[in-house]
């Protein structure tokens, strides 16, 4: 997937959240994770690792979830960048539970 097929405002808050939130520690990673789904967007695994700098990010939604998170995941194929079909989680929050991981 690449970043022009990331829609403008999608990105700008991918951005902003990864600037509001330095560093690389689970729990900053999770806030990273936890802002961006509690503005309403879904985050694939593919923007999570890239723009978010959260590289494991099935870890931290497992850590959000059973922090009391409701998360769902929607499954999806996307074709890699080296051409092969990849099934991709996209993951979004319930609406109403947005808050910064404790």
């Amino acid at each position: 997937m690449s970043s022009s097929a990331i829609p403008n405002d999608k990105m700008a808050a991918l951005i902003a959240i990864r600037d509001l939130f330095p560093g690389l520690d689970a729990k900053t990673q999770c806030n990273r994770v936890l802002d961006f789904l509690g503005r309403g967007y879904m985050l694939s695994t593919f923007e999570g690792s890239r723009y978010l700098d959260v590289y494991h990010l099935p870890a931290r939604i497992m850590e959000l979830r059973n922090a009391g998170h409701n998360i769902i995941t929607h499954w999806t194929m996307v074709e890699t960048e080296a051409g092969k079909l990849h099934r991709v989680g996209n993951y979004m929050l319930v609406r109403g539970e947005a808050r910064h991981a404790a």
